[in-house]
């Protein structure tokens, strides 16, 4: 649960009230039959999955699976950066430098746990479930105040499109010049930050990392259950608040920054809107913050043959290099004076176009697995899902590139 499926899921909130509500817990469904896909393969399998690919396909074909999960890893970590930024923007002034200089200092302390600690799992284990409970926290206690419609709630169930956005099949060339119109946009990073393939992808080696094996398989689903429904409860949280307070205040395209999120709450909030909302937002970088990266840098190792355990220097180096890059483009990104809550938004529906080929590889390497039915048939439907999404974004960089 990081910061791009906060903003993005402010922003489908404020954009399209409680009509999505439907999509999220199909996107969440997805995401627990891939994920529990993965786990499968992690105690099942001899070999991490790209020692698999490349033992069965050639280290080339691995070479390209980690180079892919690593550039969609580095989107969504330059969201965490500029998530940290935005955090604290409420409170600094105009030309402050001391937020980059935080951000600087948060991505030393991760270089500093990553090469300065053993056993990283169980450490990194315990600090994520710290920081989802002071999660819920903030978004629940935000939610609480909003005292959002519960039958609207319910109408959000039924699968439906709202009226903005029936016909948007593909993005369009605008009359203005230079300029893409994609309605769809913010719901397709809302679908790519619920359903991330490429988290469920690195379940398989956080399996291996706990030593499970086949007796273990049974606690894996209920694990991969419960842990993605919290995560689905947390952006349903978040998007039922943007609902109930934004939607028909402002547009989300104005949603410019973090800021401007928190303090459409305090009509409602009062003074703690901005305090609760920089708290959650924190967390979720913060939660997202190493896990991330570690997900780019080991499977990116492990792809060109170095191995993938946290502990290995391989790794290691690799996820440096992803915390570094992410730190670079987002302090370009904030001192341009962009607006980061759109792009944020763009980074996070990026994200979809490796979502295919990782999906494929799970599904590819399940064939002599042995994966329960239904697990085979959700990810299924979870590659076809991404595959569609993956299209509409090659469409739509084409159109912004001509």
């Amino acid at each position: 649960m990081g910061p791009g499926s906060i903003l993005v899921s402010s922003r489908v909130g404020c954009d399209f009230s409680y009509d999505l509500i439907w999509l999220v817990l199909l996107a969440a469904v997805l995401m627990i039959g891939m994920t529990a896909l993965s786990a499968h393969l992690g105690a099942v399998l001899d070999h991490t999955p790209c020692e698999e690919l490349a033992r069965r396909a050639g280290r080339p074909v691995a070479v390209l699976v980690g180079l892919v999960l690593f550039l969609v890893i580095a989107c969504f970590q330059f969201s965490n950066n500029v998530a940290v930024v935005l955090a604290v923007e409420p409170y600094a002034g105009e030309g402050d430098t001391w937020p980059l200089v935080l951000l600087a200092t948060v991505n030393l302390m991760v270089l500093g746990v990553l090469f300065g600690f053993r056993q990283l799992y169980r450490r990194v284990e315990f600090l994520m479930k710290m920081l989802v409970g002071i999660m819920m926290l903030g978004f629940l206690g935000n939610l609480a105040f909003a005292s959002p419609a519960l039958s609207q709630i319910l109408a959000g169930l039924w699968p439906s499109l709202p009226e903005s956005l029936t016909g948007a099949i593909l993005p369009t060339e605008s009359e203005a010049k230079d300029q893409v119109v994609d309605p769809l946009l913010p719901v397709q990073a809302l679908i790519g930050t619920t359903f991330s393939v490429a988290g469920a992808f690195y379940q398989a080696y956080l399996v291996r990392e706990k030593g499970w094996t086949r007796g273990d398989l049974r606690a894996g689903r209920l694990d991969s259950i419960v842990g993605i429904s919290v995560l689905g409860l947390l952006t349903l949280t978040v998007m039922v608040t943007a609902a109930a307070v934004l939607h028909g205040r402002i547009e989300g395209k104005d949603l410019g920054h973090a800021a401007d999120v928190a303090r459409q709450l305090e009509p409602l909030f009062g003074t703690a809107a901005t305090l609760l909302f920089s708290i959650g937002l924190l967390a979720g970088a913060f939660s997202s913050f190493l896990i991330n990266v570690m997900i780019g840098g080991a499977v990116l190792s492990d792809g060109v043959g170095l191995g993938g355990s946290m502990d290995r220097p391989g790794p290691k180096v690799f996820t440096g290099f992803a915390v570094l890059l992410g730190m670079v483009v987002a302090m370009a990104v904030v001192t341009t004076g962009e607006k980061p809550v759109q792009l944020v938004v763009f980074a996070q529906a990026l994200t979809v176009l490796g979502n295919p080929i990782l999906a494929g590889v799970l599904l590819w390497l399940s064939r002599r697995a042995g994966a329960p039915r239904w697990i085979q048939v959700v990810a299924v439907l979870g590659f076809l899902l991404v595959l569609v999404l993956a299209a509409r974004t090659g469409v739509s960089i084409y159109l912004r590139l001509t």
